[in-house]
């Protein structure tokens, strides 16, 4: 196994292996934002970045982002707007990925960002839904990044602030969900990816340098492994090559 990445680049890596090319994908914050910059610099280079923020992007921005709303982010961009128009791509049909995060995610890819110990007397209030309800809901598919921790994936949330396959099986077709609802969350152990007419996250790769034992020691429920699990593959030169163009000081990294 090599040594020379960390977790947070082999994340940013397999966010960016998702974007595909000629795609427009709704960008998020924080390790998104330098993802969209890796696959522009490498198998992608004809993907649309969108910011919730309302900046649209052909390409990664020519500065460093800590946020969707800085400068940089302005400076060339191919549409600047408003937030309303920006999610207007959504409920027109023509995002093809968006990722979002979250305090806690369950077996069906339900993201809580809302309330730690539900509704009525939560134990934590977080931060709200912001436009993850509207991306999880209409974009084609949906990308969650997050720590791989026990409290954080758990059997069922305590409150759906951004749906995922709902109770499983076709129960978000008949919510009249648009979009086809979680296809990969991400973690720093991982990568899980809806499996079967139940369309419960199995295990789909394991990051170089954990092992299944652990990740279901660190997984809320009985976690059950896809047909064809295998590893998850380590950066390419090229792949590491961009990340380091994208983010020069290591900030995301």
């Amino acid at each position: 196994m090599r040594t020379d990445y960390s977790t947070q680049e082999l994340m940013i890596i397999a966010a960016a292996r998702e974007i595909k090319d000629f795609e427009r994908i709704f960008v998020g914050m924080r390790l998104p934002i330098t993802a969209y910059g890796v696959a522009h610099l490498t198998h992608a280079p004809n993907a649309v970045g969108l910011f919730e923020s309302g900046v649209a992007r052909y390409e990664a921005a020519d500065g460093m982002l800590y946020t969707m709303v800085d400068a940089p982010n302005q400076l060339g961009a191919a549409w600047t707007c408003g937030m309303i128009q920006i999610l207007g791509m959504l409920s027109g049909g023509r995002v093809h990925a968006g990722f979002i995060g979250g305090a806690e995610i369950d077996k069906y890819g339900n993201i809580n960002t809302s309330y730690i110990g539900g509704f009525e007397n939560p134990k934590v209030k977080l931060p709200g839904a912001g436009g993850a309800a509207d991306i999880a809901a209409m974009a084609e598919r949906l990308i969650a990044i997050m720590n791989h921790e026990k409290h954080r994936l758990v059997e069922r949330v305590g409150y759906i602030t951004s749906p995922g396959f709902l109770d499983g099986g076709d129960a978000r077709k008949r919510a009249g969900l648009p979009g086809a609802g979680p296809s990969a969350v991400i973690t720093d152990r991982a990568i899980l990816r809806p499996h079967g007419a139940s369309n419960e996250l199995h295990l789909s790769t394991i990051h170089p340098g954990h092992t299944e034992a652990e990740i279901r020691e660190n997984t809320g429920w009985d976690i059950k492994c896809a047909p064809d699990m295998g590893d998850t593959p380590e950066p390419t030169a090229v792949e590491m090559d961009a990340l380091h163009q994208i983010d020069k000081d290591g900030y995301w990294r």
